[in-house]
């Protein structure tokens, strides 16, 4: 199965990592935080705001790949903060309102400015 790397520029990009691979019909999204990709800033002070971002920069580069929120089936979240947790689900209850996909929530282990959460995703497309 070809391997195929995943971009575009309405998600955070770095030289050190690709924004998805895409395996056949599976698509492994990086850990995205919550920087605005065009400002380059983070969305917001808060976890909801970053949270909203994170998982709209996601969203991107499933889009990217030709699939839809409707397409992921697995979330990797990484709280900098644990006390984060319920306006974490806040947030997240807005974009996965019904039937969500699996998920899980660990602690971020560096420590890096502003940055409250990052959230990686996995998906299946077609």
């Amino acid at each position: 199965m070809a391997r195929q790397v995943v971009t575009t520029e309405h998600a955070p990009r770095s030289p050190l990592f690709a924004q998805g691979v895409r395996a056949g019909p599976h698509l492994w999204v990086s850990g995205m935080t919550g920087g605005d990709p065009a400002s380059g800033e983070m969305a917001g002070p808060t976890i909801q705001a970053q949270t909203r971002q994170a998982l709209a920069n996601c969203v991107c580069v499933v889009e990217a790949a030709g699939g839809s929120a409707a397409d992921i089936v697995e979330v990797g979240v990484l709280l900098a903060r644990p006390d984060d947790f319920a306006g974490l689900n806040e947030a997240y209850a807005e974009v996965f309102p019904h039937d969500p996909p699996a998920r899980y929530v660990a602690r971020l282990g560096p420590e890096l400015p502003g940055v409250l959460v990052s959230i990686r995703l996995t998906a299946v497309i077609g």
